[in-house]
C-alpha cells in the first residue's frame, strides 16, 4: 500500500504548493497566485514564477515530485508481480516503469521536452504492459481504465504538439487525476490479491 499512501501525500503537498505560488501564467503574467485554469504543474517547480518573483512553492513542489517518483517506482515494482518470474512482462514493467520515474529527476536541470518525451515513452511502455496483465487476470474494469489513461496521454500530446495550448493546463490536471486514481486502484487490487491466500488459509 506504500504507493497509494505516497500518492495521497503527493496530492496534499502539491495543493499546499499552489497556495505558495506567487502568480503569473502564459495567459496573464501579472495574475496573482496559482490558476488551476492557466498554470501547469511543472511551473510550481520553477526558480521564478511567471510574474518574475522568486517561487516560494518550489521546495514543496520538488519534495512532492520526489515523493511521487519513489511512490510510482514502488508501484511499477509491485505491478510487475502480475507476471511470472523472469517473464518479459515482469522485466518490462519493472525496468521501463522505474526508469521513467528516474528520468523525471532531470526536469530540475535539463530541457523540459526531451525529459518528458523520454519518461513518457518509458512510462507508456509500462502502462500498456500492466494493462495487458490486468486484462489477462480478468480485471476488465482496471484494464479499461488503463486504456482510458492511454487515450488521455495521447490527447495531451496531440494538444501540446499542435500548439492548441489554451485548454492544455486543465486537461493536464484532469489527466493527472485520472492517472493517480488508476495507480491507487491498481495498488488496492495488488494488495488484495497478495492477501487473498493468507485470508483463505484456515487458522490452526
Amino acid at each position: 500500500m506504500l504507493p497509494a499512501w505516497g500518492i495521497g501525500l503527493y496530492v496534499l503537498l502539491y495543493i499546499i504548493a499552489t497556495f505558495l505560488y506567487p502568480g503569473g501564467s502564459d495567459i496573464n503574467r501579472t495574475a496573482a497566485g496559482f490558476s488551476w485554469q492557466h498554470n501547469y504543474w511543472c511551473e510550481l517547480m520553477a526558480d521564478h514564477a511567471q510574474n518574475g518573483q522568486v517561487n516560494a512553492a518550489r521546495p514543496v513542489a520538488i519534495t512532492a515530485m520526489f515523493l511521487l517518483g519513489i511512490s510510482l517506482s514502488l508501484f511499477w515494482y509491485f505491478a510487475s508481480f502480475l507476471f511470472r518470474s523472469r517473464s518479459a512482462g515482469r522485466i518490462l514493467v519493472r525496468y521501463a516503469g522505474i526508469l521513467s520515474m528516474m528520468t523525471m529527476v532531470f526536469l530540475l536541470f535539463a530541457e523540459h521536452d526531451p525529459v518528458i518525451n523520454t519518461a513518457g515513452a518509458l512510462g507508456m511502455t509500462a502502462l500498456i504492459t500492466v494493462t495487458l496483465g490486468l486484462y489477462k487476470k480478468r480485471n476488465h474494469t482496471l484494464a479499461a481504465m488503463g486504456i482510458f489513461c492511454m487515450l488521455l496521454s495521447a490527447l495531451n500530446n496531440y494538444i501540446y504538439f499542435t500548439k492548441e495550448l489554451y485548454y492544455l493546463p486543465v486537461i493536464q490536471k484532469i489527466s493527472f487525476a485520472v492517472f493517480l486514481f488508476w495507480f491507487t486502484r491498481v495498488s488496492f487490487y495488488l494488495y488484495r490479491r497478495e492477501r487473498e491466500p493468507f485470508l483463505m488459509t484456515p487458522k490452526p
